[in-house]
């Protein structure tokens, strides 16, 4: 593995600030329509098993990271959003919709889900 550059680095935050807009919006549509709660949860929680890889494969070319360098990049991002959600759920949480504690587990959930890929994703190609 190879350290990220600054460059990267401001890239990647940059984008985790982007995917929490866009993630504290997401889960703000989808909250009346009952994904926080009951059967909604499951259905939201796999989606966003899916829904995440794009995201880090556009991570990875918008950073160009090299071999090796995802998890460390995932991290950045996701430590990026995970700051302005714990700031937003108790100063705006409205951004999130009503059910507060249900937007909070999505959140933890797409969070290690990323981070998890990211581990995937890294591992060394067996020959």
């Amino acid at each position: 593995m190879t350290g990220l550059t600054q460059r990267q680095i401001l890239i990647l935050v940059v984008f985790g600030i982007s995917l929490w807009f866009g993630g504290a919006l997401l889960i703000r549509a989808v909250e009346p329509l009952g994904a926080l709660r009951g059967v909604g949860v499951p259905i939201l929680y796999a989606a966003i098993i899916p829904g995440t890889y794009p995201f880090i494969l556009l991570a990875q070319r918008m950073a160009r990271l090299q071999p090796g360098q995802t998890l460390h990049a995932v991290a950045i991002a996701t430590m990026s959003a995970t700051l302005l959600d714990g700031i937003a759920l108790m100063a705006y949480p409205a951004l999130y919709g009503a059910d507060r504690g249900g937007a909070g587990a999505a959140i933890l959930w797409g969070g290690a889900v990323g981070l998890a890929l990211a581990l995937v994703m890294d591992r060394p190609k067996r020959r």
